[in-house]
């Protein structure tokens, strides 16, 4: 009697695609569909002061400008404690 032989089945190029669908980039998917709908439901007009002159600008705009500045200051305040 022969032992017998296994043999690996092969890929077929699937380990590329191995981690296509992972937990990170489904938040970052959802994320980005709330962030599209958040944009199209405030597309209003608004005004807003900055310091001397009044401007007027879409809410979204406005929202997304006061996101960003705050981003930098939490980036810079961690950056700072190391």
């Amino acid at each position: 009697m022969s032992p017998k032989t296994t043999k690996s089945a092969p890929t077929g190029g699937n380990s590329s695609r191995e981690g296509l669908v992972t937990p990170a980039r489904i938040v970052v998917a959802v994320l980005g569909v709330l962030a599209l709908v958040f944009i199209f439901e405030n597309t209003r007009s608004t005004k807003v002061r900055l310091i001397i002159p009044e401007v007027t600008m879409p809410l979204w705009v406005a929202l997304l400008t006061t996101a960003l500045i705050g981003a930098l200051c939490g980036a810079f305040a961690m950056r700072r404690r190391r």
